[in-house]
């Protein structure tokens, strides 16, 4: 039988300087947080992230490893923008190509696909088109209509987070809220998901079939972690640990409480409590 599981400690010998890595999840829900966290253990620099952003882009923001984020939004949901984000964009220390939720949608649906655009109507008239942006419209070749020719995000790396899966890469997510997750192990060469728990095939059948969402074609590695989504949210199992998330926020205030954060972090849970 195919066994596709990889050990947590051998993640950060995949990330590499300059990648650019897609991550899962939705603001401050089911994101990947021990999956970044092997980010951040990697060292890896200069990094592109992509994502409808959280505390995973915050974290890469505070780590100093994210060179450029393209992103819909960063929010903490229950705070409305990751202080992290808002500290390193507002200090210049990062690039940033904010999109239109569907214009992303549509980046990663075309690099799914293997094409070098998708057209759609979002964006149109926003300043996600300002000059710079190296987005471009086009004429409808039936219509005449005007349209935005969105340009594939295609990703070296997709991070997800999956309620279960078993060792082929079957992966469910029982939540109502999987979101793109399937657009970002299209647009991967390489697609990592991590769970809290790992189970034979036959028991993913006991819940609905539009659960297994992600073929598993699309997976190359399944890991195995306790707590992979630290203090977000990952309905319908739990809700999300506000307090340790304040923590989170309020260690953004100064370099020395980011430092703490982040050390015990790397060291201990995804959601960790600066020390």
């Amino acid at each position: 039988m195919i066994d596709i599981t990889l050990a947590e400690r051998d993640v950060p010998t995949l990330i590499r300087d300059g990648m650019t890595i897609g991550i899962g999840g939705w603001g401050s829900r089911r994101k990947p947080l021990a999956l970044v966290r092997a980010v951040i253990s990697s060292g890896a620099k200069n990094l592109t992230i992509v994502s409808f952003g959280g505390p995973d882009v915050g974290l890469l923001c505070a780590s100093g490893q994210a060179r450029r984020i393209v992103h819909g939004f960063v929010t903490l949901d229950s705070i409305p923008i990751d202080p992290h984000f808002a500290r390193a964009r507002q200090a210049g220390e990062v690039e940033t190509l904010e999109l239109d939720e569907a214009m992303l949608g549509a980046g990663l649906r075309a690099a799914s696909r293997r094409l070098g655009f998708e057209a759609t109507r979002a964006g149109l008239g926003s300043d996600a088109l300002r000059e710079g942006s190296g987005i471009r419209t086009i004429p409808c070749p039936y219509t005449g209509e005007t349209l935005v020719a969105m340009p594939a995000i295609p990703l070296d790396l997709a991070l997800l987070h999956a309620d279960r899966a078993d060792r082929r890469g079957n992966v469910q997510c029982l939540g109502e809220d999987p979101h793109l997750d399937d657009l970002f192990a299209g647009a991967a060469a390489t697609t990592i998901v991590s769970t809290d728990l790992l189970v034979e095939t036959e028991e993913l059948g006991a819940a609905h079939p539009s659960t297994l969402h992600i073929p598993r074609t699309v997976v190359d590695h399944v890991v195995v972690v306790e707590d992979s989504v630290g203090f977000t949210a990952n309905p319908p199992l739990r809700s999300r640990d506000e307090n340790a998330q304040r923590s989170y926020a309020a260690a953004a205030d100064h370099d020395e409480t980011r430092r703490a954060y982040l050390a015990g972090f790397v060291a201990g849970a995804a959601g960790a409590e600066p020390r």
